[in-house]
């Protein structure tokens, strides 16, 4: 079952100006560790939002929090130009 795991602080832009709120979501896997990503929410609403593949696998939910947590803005900036580059095609990029 996917679980948000932390929403930041921060919010980062896309190449279109779009404003995007950053959540770290994550899952247990059958052999108990973790596996984390992340979700840009455009913050007017509006749109689907953004996913990056898995960004990390940590051994327990706790770990994957602590990681979440220490995220700075410019790693945000790099997750979301991967969750644009995961767009499937026909789908407009920001």
């Amino acid at each position: 079952m996917v679980e948000l795991i932390h929403e930041h602080s921060a919010r980062v832009r896309g190449a279109d100006g779009t404003e995007y709120r950053a959540r770290i979501c994550g899952r247990e896997r059958s052999d108990g560790t973790w596996e984390g990503w992340l979700e840009f929410h455009p913050t007017s609403g509006a749109g689907e939002p953004l996913r990056t593949g898995q960004e990390t696998s940590q051994p327990s939910r706790k770990t994957l929090v602590y990681w979440a947590t220490g995220i700075e803005p410019v790693y945000l900036e790099g997750a979301l130009a991967r969750a644009v580059r995961r767009q499937p095609a026909g789908r407009a990029a920001p």
